[in-house]
């Protein structure tokens, strides 16, 4: 009825290895980058602002996160390089007219297809969905793909 010798375990069976470490998916981790917010981790919603690092913030975000100064409170390391209002860039962006993303009724039947960016390039049309590079103008908060960017050679506005 077992542990009467009848059976020999072998070398697998005793002997377990190192455990596998998890990859992260960096195609959802480049989304999860360009459509939350860095701070609070909630959906991007406009205003939408920029730090210099390029990390994307919501506004109301960055201002609670300022006008917080409780002493129990810890740093948040994705902004605690932020010190003011002023080390932020409002940005203009421009709106994907394929994106349907909140524009239809959230009901959970629907697919979401996470390759589609909500924002695009207003020069060259690219989608900024994070396979490409991303620049933004720190005086006026226009955003550019490199690529447009590299194309105009201008260093002023093109709007």
């Amino acid at each position: 009825m077992g542990c009467d010798g009848g059976t020999i375990p072998k070398r697998h069976e005793l002997v377990k290895g190192p455990r596998k470490v998890e990859k992260v998916d960096k195609n959802a981790e480049l989304v999860a980058r360009w459509s939350y917010c860095a701070l609070s981790q909630e959906k991007l919603r406009r205003p939408i602002v920029a730090c210099e690092l390029g990390r994307l913030y919501n506004k109301d975000a960055i201002i609670e996160f300022l006008l917080d100064k409780s002493a129990d409170k810890t740093p948040m390391e994705a902004a605690s390089h932020i010190k003011s209002i002023k080390n932020v860039t409002e940005l203009n962006l421009v709106d994907n007219p394929a994106w349907s993303g909140d524009k239809e009724s959230i009901k959970g039947d629907k697919y979401d297809d996470i390759q589609s960016a909500r924002f695009i390039c207003p020069v060259v049309g690219l989608e900024m969905n994070g396979r490409h590079r991303f620049c933004f103008l720190r005086n006026c908060g226009c955003v550019f793909s490199e690529r447009a960017l590299k194309e105009i050679k201008a260093e002023v506005c093109h709007k």
